[in-house]
């Protein structure tokens, strides 16, 4: 399994629409970097935040409702205060090819601030918005910036494709759009 570069990359996006928006070149100048990277896309942050509500009940990902989360909108810098934990989503829209796997990481501008951007992997054949996880285990609260970067994309392609691409399959992330709670396939 090989990492793919930005000339592999570029070319996906324009002829197969694997990103949308797609920017050819990192920008940088004045925000955390985003676009195309040498070995990677940095995407953007959304600028939908669900806030965890403090409860001292059981957390259960079988059982998530919106209910259990706090609901903002912002296209200014979101704070996220110490223990904190969020969920947004990517500004980018990706439709993966069925013999590439992707691997969400966070940036290490964010990472040198103590935020954790939970890895997050994208299966062979998935399309949809990342939903992002975040948190702040440190003392101190960090501030977050919509529609500046917040993770990079990795690109690993296989040597064939799969048997059970994430399209095939009824995968029950699909085409999300926004931030997608847990879900149980029932």
């Amino acid at each position: 399994m090989a990492i793919k570069n930005d000339k592999w990359i570029s070319r996906m996006a324009h002829e197969h629409n694997m990103i949308t928006p797609f920017v050819d070149h990192q920008e940088r100048h004045g925000v955390i970097s985003y676009g195309l990277s040498s070995a990677g896309y940095d995407l953007r942050l959304g600028t939908t935040f669900y806030h965890l509500k403090e409860s001292n009940q059981l957390f259960d990902p079988k059982q998530q409702t919106k209910n259990d989360w706090t609901v903002s909108e912002s296209t200014y810098p979101v704070i996220l205060f110490p223990n904190d934990y969020v969920l947004s989503y990517s500004v980018e829209t990706f439709n993966i090819p069925e013999d590439i796997l992707v691997l969400v990481i966070g940036k290490s501008t964010y990472a040198r601030s103590g935020l954790i951007v939970n890895v997050t992997p994208g299966e062979p054949g998935w399309s949809g918005q990342w939903t992002l996880e975040l948190s702040n285990p440190t003392k101190r609260p960090i501030q977050v910036y919509p529609n500046e970067g917040i993770a990079q994309c990795l690109f690993f392609q296989s040597d064939e494709t799969t048997d059970m691409p994430y399209n095939k399959k009824g995968g029950k992330y699909m085409n999300q759009s926004g931030v997608t709670i847990a879900r149980i396939d029932k």
